[in-house]
């Protein structure tokens, strides 16, 4: 029996980006670059934070590059279904992710073990994606997909309890404020997957509306949540940290 494949005859036309989806990577881009810029100036004058602001400087400026690619008519290629796929935003997630998970556990003050457990599952995850959008064999893919969405569940899990627990130690100024982050980038991380369900995944979407969906979420993990964190300066920087316990 043969194997059930998603690969195409020679494509004669791709479906492409339209007008409408490079209206949104062209915006997004502009804030991305904006905000790079932004944090850059306002990370010279921080002292005990200047952590927190190269993270943020690092997520928004390697996603500036990753639309400025996709603008370029860059980092893209034609998949099953003669549709096109844009690879250069998973080499921008395989970065910019785990800079956020880093971001998330800096701020809670999580141990170091857990920081990297779930980077490596973030990193898991955006790999399998990967390779379940380039995969022309159904099972394939599908199998593919399964293993990154036990990842993103790892992830997440993480998120919520492990390093929340850490925040609460830090005070409840700093729990509050991750208790704020923690939720934009759970909801962002669910509907990313999502989005990916109905594009890459059952080809429902058209390009310029994946394209528009990435967007949206791209503006509210990275810039939205970047901007939340410089706002809890003052608490950061005055916040104790988890790990000033005393041992009797």
């Amino acid at each position: 029996m043969a194997i059930e494949s998603l690969s195409p005859a020679a494509c004669t036309t791709i479906e492409e980006v339209g007008s409408t989806g490079v209206g949104a990577l062209t915006i997004v881009f502009l804030v991305l670059a904006v905000s790079t810029i932004v944090f850059i100036a306002r990370s010279s004058s921080a002292k005990e934070t200047k952590q927190y602001y190269f993270c943020s400087i690092y997520i928004c400026a390697f996603s500036t590059l990753a639309y400025f690619a996709m603008l370029s008519g860059q980092g893209w290629t034609a998949v099953a279904g003669c549709r096109q796929f844009f690879y250069v935003r998973y080499v921008d997630y395989a970065i910019t992710l785990p800079l956020i998970i880093l971001q998330l556990g800096l701020i809670a003050g999580a141990e170091t073990s857990i920081i990297a457990a779930t980077i490596g599952a973030e990193i898991l995850y955006v790999a399998t994606f990967y390779f379940a959008s380039v995969s022309v064999v159904t099972t394939v893919k599908w199998f593919w997909f399964v293993i990154g969405a036990i990842a993103l569940v790892c992830v997440l899990v993480s998120i919520s309890k492990n390093m929340r627990e850490s925040a609460v130690t830090r005070g409840g100024d700093v729990a509050s404020l991750y208790g704020q982050l923690a939720t934009i980038v759970t909801v962002a991380f669910i509907f990313y997957p999502m989005v990916w369900l109905f594009s890459e995944g059952f080809a429902s979407f058209s390009v310029s509306f994946e394209v528009c969906g990435y967007a949206i979420l791209d503006t509210v993990a990275k810039v939205i949540f970047c901007f939340i964190v410089m706002s809890g300066n003052d608490v950061l920087a005055t916040a104790p940290n988890s790990t000033d316990k005393e041992y009797v």
